[in-house]
């Protein structure tokens, strides 16, 4: 018998259009379950507030909570203070994407330097931000500049971590070849090293814009007097919890945004539009 006889479904590598669309089916079931998860959380905090089972002052139902971030909307300090933080954020990681790359692929490449300053990138790594505040204040005072310094730092270890990595990581026979080939050094960096790096050196930005953007709340709760940090640092002396589950929501909100936009370009630039 051949396979041609045999119904579609019995034949390897064949798949039905009934079996395909049971298939997305499923997906689109699995889907719809995962996202009803947040309404079905957010009805039940609704509920339990109104009846009584949770403090409405130490923790406001989310209709109080939207009703907050449409108060802050309307009177532009959510967006004034979400523009603040983002331009904070864009400078810090900026600095810290440019030290940071070309730190990681330069010890990567030339292990007689990394002997003498790796040592000294272990050494600070393990020191929070948050103990760094107090050095930040003392060194710039306050205003943009230590929230810069402290953006900057927790993003530089990320990314340079994964820098480092890939430049390590570049196999022998690349640089070999390059050599063959009579390629420069400044030749060899833009067409054998970047491009070999780039995958790893993309994920360390990703997780370096995450780190920065935590940073920055960190910053302007205590030595800023503008941004998202700083609004919920009012909100917090006025007692409006409220206002306080707003604008941490607005981070967690941007955040998840940022990471998808650094997903998405890592995803064009690294493997092309056909796995879009």
């Amino acid at each position: 018998m051949s396979t041609s006889d045999l119904p579609a479904s019995s034949v390897p590598g064949v798949v039905t259009s009934a079996g395909k669309l049971s298939t997305l089916a499923a997906a689109a079931v699995w889907r719809g379950h995962h996202l009803a998860v947040v309404p079905a959380l957010l009805l039940l905090w609704e509920a339990a507030v109104r009846w009584g089972f949770v403090n409405a002052n130490l923790f406001p139902p989310p209709s109080a909570i939207l009703e907050a971030l449409h108060d802050l909307a309307s009177a532009g300090m959510l967006w004034s203070d979400l523009a603040a933080s983002v331009t904070r954020v864009g400078v810090g990681f900026s600095v810290a994407a440019v030290i940071a790359v070309s730190l990681g692929l330069a010890l990567g490449r030339l292990p007689a330097l990394a002997r003498y300053l790796l040592p000294i990138v272990e050494l600070v790594r393990p020191i929070s931000v948050i103990a760094w505040i107090p050095i930040a204040i003392l060194w710039f005072g306050l205003g943009d500049r230590p929230a810069w310094f402290l953006i900057a730092l927790g993003a530089f270890f990320p990314v340079f971590t994964n820098a480092y990595d890939a430049a390590r990581a570049l196999p022998d026979t690349y640089v070999r070849v390059a050599r063959c080939f009579g390629a420069s050094s400044g030749l060899f960096i833009r067409q054998v090293l970047i491009p070999a790096t780039l995958p790893q050196v993309l994920t360390g930005l990703r997780i370096g814009l995450g780190t920065g953007w935590t940073c920055v709340i960190a910053a302007e709760l205590i030595s800023s007097t503008s941004g998202l940090g700083y609004l919920i640092q009012m909100a917090r002396t006025t007692i409006e919890t409220e206002k306080v589950l707003a604008g941490m929501a607005v981070i967690g909100l941007v955040g998840f945004a940022m990471n998808r936009l650094m997903v998405a370009l890592e995803r064009a630039i690294v493997r092309g539009p056909r796995s879009r």
